[in-house]
């Protein structure tokens, strides 16, 4: 086990996905997300992906050198493709746009189309509050969750994120609030990273391909996720969908490919972003009354507010260093060294 700082942990990232297809500027985009879902604590949406990631740049699945597109059919809308190249250069093409748009309207919405896996949904909201808006995201995956009573996987297990800004009532900034659940009971980046490790996951996250409950990580990846909450979290999954992919015109997920197999065609899912200016609500008074509401939560023993450990657990782990496993590192280090790209 090694430790690296965020820098060198950058660094380690951009030049396996350079080696593998992927231009600077999109492996540059895509290292800081995975570098930043690190710092959040989430290692299954974090640096094992990349031999994922880098695999499918290599054999075409994703186009390590697209370049996402804006237009604007509404004064408050923002179509983004993404190419079907890696999601985050398209988010950090909403993050450029999507903030001037909601303060000139009140509110702006931006959906991505022929897009990827989007890592830590609440990583993108947050940075939207940090600029003072309301953020939710909602994004499809490939097919991995049955609806309710049925026993056929129609739903992603779609993230849902929401973002808040607020300041105390002396004027104090707080760190945003941050919701993120995935709508299947635990993140299908879990399963994977488990059966990276070799790891039996706890009974009750997932069925095998047969409908029975599995501990093996593998057989849960090739059958369905146990939805959060039962029918609950479907019918969320299904908001997600028909947020997602329906209204935008992304693959809904039954027809979207895996985001961990190189071969196929891309995945073609969507993220939709929603951004609200706290100023057209009141401005400071807004924030001020979001924050007397967070206040109580953190004052109570026991309670946290959402997000806060995540702000807690950034600033630790960039302190101290990102671990890396040895068997993850030399996989990382060695992509595309056996063949010039």
């Amino acid at each position: 086990m090694a430790k690296f700082s965020p820098d060198e942990t950058q660094a380690l990232v951009e030049t396996a996905l350079v080696r593998c297809n992927t231009s600077t500027d999109n492996a540059r985009s895509v290292a800081k997300a995975l570098v930043a879902a690190e710092l959040a604590g989430q290692s299954g949406h974090g640096l094992r992906r990349v031999e994922s990631y880098a695999l499918q740049a290599r054999s075409g699945k994703v186009d390590g050198h697209a370049v996402p597109v804006a237009t604007s059919s509404a004064s408050a809308v923002l179509n983004v493709d993404a190419q079907n190249g890696f999601a985050y250069p398209a988010l950090d093409l909403v993050q450029d746009k999507l903030p001037q748009m909601a303060r000139v309207s009140g509110i702006a919405i931006a959906g991505i189309t022929r897009s990827h896996h989007c890592g830590v949904a609440g990583l993108v909201v947050e940075k939207l509050a940090q600029q003072g808006l309301v953020a939710m995201l909602f994004a499809n995956t490939p097919a991995a969750m049955a609806p309710w009573g049925g026993s056929s996987a129609l739903f992603g297990t779609n993230p849902i994120a929401f973002a808040a800004p607020a300041e105390t009532v002396n004027g104090q900034s707080l760190p945003p609030a941050v919701i993120d659940v995935s709508l299947s009971k635990v993140a299908r980046g879990k399963i994977m990273a488990a059966g990276q490790k070799g790891e039996a996951i706890p009974e009750g996250w997932a069925l095998d391909a047969d409908g029975d409950p599995t501990t093996d990580a593998k057989a849960a990846l090739a059958g369905t996720m146990v939805p959060l909450g039962d029918a609950k979290g479907t019918a969320l999954a299904l908001m997600a969908e028909l947020m997602a992919a329906s209204l935008i015109g992304a693959n809904t997920a039954d027809a979207a490919s895996s985001f961990f197999e190189a071969e196929g065609p891309p995945p073609g899912v969507g993220q939709t972003i929603i951004a609200i200016d706290v100023a057209a609500f009141g401005g400071a008074a807004a924030l001020q009354r979001m924050g007397v509401l967070l206040s109580k939560i953190a004052d109570q023993d026991g309670a946290r507010v959402p997000g806060y450990r995540r702000h807690d657990l950034r600033e630790t782990i960039s302190r101290d260093g990102i671990e890396i496993e040895d068997s993850l590192l030399s996989i990382i280090t060695g992509l595309g060294k056996d063949a010039a790209v």
